[in-house]
Parts: structure tokens; sequence; C-alpha cells
């Protein structure tokens, strides 16, 4: 498969599953209140009730892979618990590549070289690297908290300016998990030794441990960060909204960042979207040409 192709379908992966950028100096806050894991889960939820079934957008799409980067247009459809559909138009409005992913599956065109990929998400898995995730991509869109269970417990902190919500897992695998992230953010957090690293992954697999991490903005609740580390197969997804919009455009994220880890491999992307709607109902039209050939 050529590196276009695969730079594509690497997209289309990032869009189903960062590193902080650079941004003035903040204005000191007063430090927060302590509150209860509780409360803020309340809080959180009640900041959080969107019931959108429609998504629409335009995106500029940035990819960083260990050896090539890739910046284009597309354009984003989405039917909630249904499917998500990415048009890539990088000039002259001419579409160069499509996807289409389910639940279950996920199909790409590279109109370029006139090739695809029909497959489940385990085979995309296989062939590319990274499994895609519809719930992931399209709650990522609406930023939101994802994979936050109100009736899981979890553990109440203060970092950075914001409150954290972390799943309530041993300390031991917590902290596994920060070490594992693609960068460290505990202010005064010591790295496990490598061989202690090494013992507690293996107990989390055993008890196939998944660690979750909320950031939360202490000003109106949303939700500015998504942390889900996977210390049974040593993976690690980072979403962040780094900038959302208005009342007037119910707080959607208008900047997100997401990357990917799984231990000896890095990718993220950078989608700045505008012209978002939350009204339907969306064409998703995927019709593969005949004269296409399957990917190599």
């Amino acid at each position: 498969m050529n590196g276009a192709s695969k730079a594509m379908a690497l997209a289309a992966l990032l869009f189903a599953a960062g590193c902080r950028s650079s941004k003035p100096i903040p204005i000191l806050r007063p430090e927060l209140p302590p509150r209860s894991p509780e409360k803020l889960l309340e809080r959180v939820q009640a900041a959080h009730t969107d019931t959108f079934r429609y998504y629409s957008a335009k995106a500029g799409v940035e990819i960083k892979l260990p050896d090539e980067r890739k910046s284009f247009k597309a354009q984003i459809r989405s039917v909630r618990d249904s499917a998500a559909w990415v048009s890539v138009v990088p000039a002259l409005g001419i579409e160069v590549a499509r996807i289409l992913l389910t639940p279950d599956s996920m199909k790409l065109m590279d109109k370029v070289h006139d090739q695809y990929f029909v497959g489940d998400t385990g085979t995309a898995k296989v062939k590319f690297g990274l499994q895609p995730s519809l719930p992931l991509f399209q709650q990522a869109l609406l930023g939101r908290p994802i994979g936050l269970d109100p009736r899981e417990k979890y553990r109440s902190e203060r970092d950075d300016g914001h409150y954290v919500l972390t799943s309530k897992e041993k300390r031991r695998f917590v902290r596994a998990a920060e070490d594992i992230s693609p960068g460290d953010t505990l202010a005064h957090d010591r790295d496990m030794k490598e061989k202690r690293l090494e013992r507690t992954l293996r107990k989390a697999e055993e008890k196939e441990a998944i660690v979750f991490r909320y950031w939360i903005d202490p000003e109106n609740f949303l939700v500015s960060r998504v942390q889900i580390a996977d210390l049974m197969r040593d993976q690690v997804a980072d979403v962040r909204y780094e900038e959302r919009g208005g009342a007037d455009s119910h707080h959607l994220p208008t900047r997100i960042r997401i990357t990917l880890s799984d231990g000896t491999r890095q990718a993220s992307g950078v989608l700045e979207l505008s012209r978002v709607e939350v009204t339907g109902p969306l064409q998703m039209n995927f019709r593969i040409p005949e004269k296409f050939t399957p990917m190599p």
C-alpha cells in the first residue's frame, strides 16, 4: 500500500480512536476548592446532556505519523450509533478519498489509486495497526467524556487548574497508566522503575485493567481532556478538546487533538472544525466503482 493511502487509512483510525499546544500564559486562578467525586460526576453529567442524533462539519486535518506528516481538508457526517462518513478533499474540490465507519466495520476508497478496503474493525486493526472505534469518534466530535460511567467509582483530584476524575483502579495501575502515556502530566509524579512497571503491567493484564482519566474545566464543568489507558494491551488514547464554540453552537469542540500510542508507535491528529451543524437527515453515499481493486 502506498504512503498516501496509508496516511488516509490512519487518518480514519485516528478519527475513530496529545501533545499540549502552545498557548498564551494563562491567568493564575485561585486554588480550586476540593470536590467529592460524586459532586463532580453530577456536575459533569449536567454539563453534557446533548442528545444530538446528527452531526456534520468541515474539517482541517493534520496527521503526524512516525515517518511522515499529512494535512488535508475533509467533510464529516455522523449519525449517532449508526455510522460516520468522511470525504477527503485536499484541493480544487476534487475528492481523493472516502471513508465509512460503522460500529463493526470500515470502508475506505482511495480515488487517486483506484483502490479500496472493506473489512470489520478487527481486520482493519490487522491491516493498519490500530483499531477504529465509532463510539470514540462520535463522542469526541461532541466533546463528551468518553467512557464515563456514573455507576463506577472514581477518585477526584486537582491538576493544573482543573478537576480530574480517575477511575478507581489500584493506585499502582494509575501510576503505570501515567508512565506509559505519551507524556507524564502529574506535577510531582516519580516514574516507576522498569522492573516494577513490568510487574504492574502483568498484574493489570490479569485484571484487564483500563484506567480512565477526565480533566474538567472548573468554570463550566465541561471535559477538556480524556485519557484512556488499556494496561492489558499497553495502549493509550488521549483526546484533548483544545477549543470549543460558544453557547449558540452548543459548546461543541472546534479544535480536537487525538493521540494514540501502543508502547512502540505513536500517531496523532488535530481536527480544526467549522460550519458545525446538528440537523439531519444526512446522506452517506458509499459506492465502490467496478474498476477499483482491493488494497494490497
